[in-house]
């Protein structure tokens, strides 16, 4: 079977800016060869997703011409990485994408810098990559309960692709609690969101279909998109404006202009910008759905992590008259990520063909997590009022110390989920997340969020962390940003990783 190559434009694409004002044609930059930076950029397409593994890096002469360098850079770029586990070559074939032996068998190793492999020893880090919670001390009890209530399945094949009955229901009770009338039968207990959205992508699109996100948004989403083979259609985000962030007249002349069939949107603390569509809003977004004939996936994941005073606007769904808005949802978030259960709020026609659909991939969601969601939903208002909090107390920790060390960064407002979206004022988001693991914290670079290369002047930063390590883990950004930037007092200094 032929290998699967990325093409010279599209890794130019995803690169985006990887090597920042002063370097030469040559690609040297003061002291620095440009392929180092070269490395580190494709060292973190690969640990992104977005340089999947197996696939063959474009030939040494086709990435040359294309990033307008020598043949000798992209020469040593590759043997670079092949150095140190992230390409493999085979004789008479292409080097493929690969992750180091270390990563692949220890999970929890952070990925260090290649810089930082070749010239420091092992540093400890604070992994700021992911937005999640630790399980709260309840989890425990709720896998005792489940351990008590498992006997009754256990005279069956376990196997239930729709879910277990009292799970739904207790979902179904929690829609119609929040002014959206739902019924078991109109829930589908899935391996998590993003489970859910595959299964509907699967559904609801074609090869080479549109999809609308908001922009930026979740990186998984867009990937989810994109594995289908669909085209996701980016609508930008307004994040000075709350409540008001969504260019409704944007996401409606864009599925006219398109003619997408679906959009994939997250009203509800979009990740990473932590925005919340307001009601009004979501009024309108509902009637653009009919007016198109557009099907709305609306991922509510965050849903449950309302960190203002306000009073939470009615689900999305809520404002639909038939089927034109699907959520899904994740106790991943709200309770922890271990915890793999997500479901699909639809009509029963289309669950239907969710689990025509399912049966090719899995054969359901384990009983045991059910059944430990089931307590955990019975318990969540106290449960969730201390997560949050803890995360208030977090975020505003994360917000005072950035005020603190980097005061000409400007964070959007949050008024809920796990993360800020921080506006950094050089386009150096990818660089900055190459050189932090050499100043003691792992972070992902803007363009994650986004496609066609956006966002190198923003970073999602998540409070998830201790008060402590999120205050240790700004000063450490801020001493790997000082040493991106140029100095004030030597404004020909090039910038270095």
């Amino acid at each position: 079977m032929a290998t699967r190559v990325i093409g010279a434009a599209s890794l130019t694409r995803d690169l985006g800016n990887w090597r920042s004002a002063g370097d030469d044609a040559e690609g040297k930059r003061g002291s620095r060869p440009a392929y180092l930076a070269l490395a580190e950029g494709i060292r973190l397409l690969i640990h992104d997703g977005r340089a999947p593994l197996g696939v063959a890096l474009p030939s040494e002469r086709d990435l040359a011409t294309t990033l307008g360098v020598s043949r000798t850079t992209i020469t040593s770029t590759y043997a670079l990485l092949r150095e140190h586990g992230y390409l493999i070559s085979r004789q008479g074939s292409r080097s493929t994408v690969a992750l180091p032996a270390a990563v692949q068998h220890d999970g929890s190793k952070p990925s260090r810098s290649i810089l930082a492999m070749m010239t420091q020893p092992e540093l400890p880090t604070i992994d700021l990559t992911y937005a999640a919670m630790t399980a709260p001390p309840e989890m425990r009890e709720a896998y005792a309960a489940a351990l008590d209530g498992i006997p009754s399945f256990l005279g069956t094949h376990g196997m239930d692709p729709v879910g277990v009955l009292a799970l739904r229901e207790a979902i179904a009770r929690r829609y119609t609690e929040r002014g959206l009338p739902t019924g078991p039968d109109q829930i589908l207990v899935t391996l998590g969101a993003q489970h859910g959205l595959r299964l509907l992508l699967n559904v609801l699109t074609s090869p080479a279909a549109r999809v609308l996100i908001d922009h930026p948004t979740y990186p998984n989403g867009i990937e989810a998109i994109r594995d289908v083979g669909a085209r996701p259609v980016p609508v930008p985000l307004r994040p000075d404006e709350p409540g008001k962030a969504w260019d409704l007249d944007g996401i409606r002349s864009a599925a006219r202009q398109t003619a997408a069939t679906l959009a994939y949107l997250v009203p509800d603390f979009n990740n990473p910008t932590g925005l919340r569509m307001d009601a009004e809003d979501r009024a309108e977004l509902a009637a653009i759905a009919r007016e198109t004939r557009m099907t709305v996936v609306v991922d509510e994941s965050m849903g449950e992590l309302d960190l203002s005073d306000s009073e939470p606007p009615p689900p999305a769904a809520a404002f639909a008259k038939g089927s034109e808005i699907i959520t899904i949802g994740s106790a991943s978030k709200s309770f922890w990520g271990g915890l793999r259960v997500g479901w699909i709020r639809t009509n029963q026609a289309l669950i239907t063909k969710l689990l025509g659909i399912r049966s090719t991939v899995d054969l359901g969601t384990p009983v045991m997590d059910q059944l430990a969601l089931v307590h955990l939903l019975g318990i969540s208002d106290t449960l969730l009022d201390r997560r949050r909090s803890h995360l208030r107390a977090q975020r505003a920790a994360l917000l005072e110390a950035i005020a603190e060390e980097l005061p000409d960064w400007k964070v959007a407002p949050s008024t809920g989920g796990m993360s800020v979206w921080a506006q950094l004022p050089a386009p150096v988001s990818t660089a900055l997340a190459a050189t932090a693991p050499n100043h003691g914290v792992l972070l992902t670079a803007g363009p994650r969020f986004g496609v066609q290369g956006a966002f190198e002047r923003f970073l999602r930063l998540p409070y998830t962390h201790q008060e402590a390590d999120l205050r240790l883990a700004v000063k450490s950004i801020a001493s790997a940003y000082e040493a991106l930037t140029p100095r004030a007092a030597d404004p020909l200094q090039p910038l270095t990783y």
